[in-house]
């Protein structure tokens, strides 16, 4: 989403006009849902994507239509099994697209909404569209969301009717702190921020804790592990793969002092055994204890540092979605 509306601030800021994609609604078992995006410009390039296939190359088709036409549309396409030959797609289900022309005039809220991606406090995307027409383009902070809290969810909204209105979390607060820079963590940072997380690697040691190794962290610490230097809230997920069990009982006896959405621990049976008893010792709860994911990840067999970090990835995408 960042990278799709820093293209759109940069066309328009050039003087071109470009035609955004949004699916309001989804249903069945249609390839993406609500949110997500496809910017098109006039040279027939995109950024992003509605699901691929045939339906992405129709939206694409569309966009350019409305690009040349300058007007928006909503359109919605049936993927129902009975119907699906026309357009060549086998999944079931329905797809509902809003085609929005975006100019010179949109950059302000562009802007805005480029600044809501880089702050770490819950936004929304708000759409009131009559007619076809976007009447209300706005992005909302959290007074929005104790004013309607039906409205402004961890999920898109899409209340039907005329006017229709969407809303759609921009930004959700929280991050992943990676404690431990080691091999499966400069497997595990990329991954994470090529799904959408915010990612902050920690680690104690200078030659590890470098930007250099880690150019996809929006944030690199270098600081002891028995008196960390940063403060996991609610909203964050912490994953702790140091090389020894001193590291992982040092970070553990503090973090599960304090409530996060997500602990993970990398480590063998024989380590974690040894950490826990350590935690028990230390006061730390039975329940704080086995909240913590360990061994860390889905079980899929992962052998390598690449094959670990897409496990890990998988079950954080999965504590996630839950939590929304």
């Amino acid at each position: 989403m960042k990278a799709l509306t820093e293209c759109l601030i940069a066309a328009l800021e050039n003087g071109e006009r470009a035609v955004l994609c949004t699916i309001l609604a989804s249903s069945g078992s249609s390839p993406r849902g609500a949110g997500a995006r496809m910017a098109v410009f006039a040279d027939g390039s995109t950024v992003g994507t509605v699901g691929g296939g045939k339906v992405e190359l129709l939206a694409a088709q569309e966009a350019l239509e409305v690009l040349r036409g300058a007007k928006t549309r909503v359109r919605a396409f049936c993927l129902a099994p009975e119907q699906v030959a026309s357009i060549g797609m086998i999944c079931g289900g329905n797809v509902t697209i809003y085609y929005q022309l975006l100019t010179a005039q949109e950059l302000p809220k562009l802007h805005k909404m480029l600044a809501a991606l880089n702050t770490d406090a819950n936004s929304w995307l708000y759409l009131k569209i009559a007619d076809g027409t976007v009447e209300e383009f706005e992005i909302l902070g959290e007074e929005a969301a104790k004013e309607k809290p039906d409205l402004f969810t961890s999920r898109a909204v899409l209340q039907k009717g005329e006017p229709l209105i969407y809303a759609e979390p921009l930004m959700l607060a929280g991050r992943v702190y990676v404690f431990g820079g080691g091999h499966v963590g400069q497997a595990l940072v990329p991954v994470l921020a090529s799904v959408g997380f915010r990612v902050t690697l920690y680690d104690n040691r200078p030659e590890l804790a470098d930007k250099a190794h880690f150019p996809q962290a929006e944030e690199i610490v270098c600081g002891p592990y028995d008196a960390i230097t940063v403060t996991p809230t609610e909203n964050d997920y912490v994953v702790i793969m140091t090389p020894g069990h001193q590291g992982d009982f040092a970070l553990l006896s503090q973090v599960l002092r304090r409530k996060t959405r997500y602990v993970g621990c990398i480590g063998s049976r024989h380590k974690i055994a040894r950490t826990q008893q350590l935690l028990r010792e230390a006061g730390i709860t039975e329940e704080a204890i086995a909240s913590v994911h360990s061994p860390i990840g889905l079980p899929i067999l992962a052998e390598t540092p690449a094959e670990i970090a897409v496990s890990i990835a998988a079950e954080m995408i999965q504590c996630r979605a839950e939590s929304r």
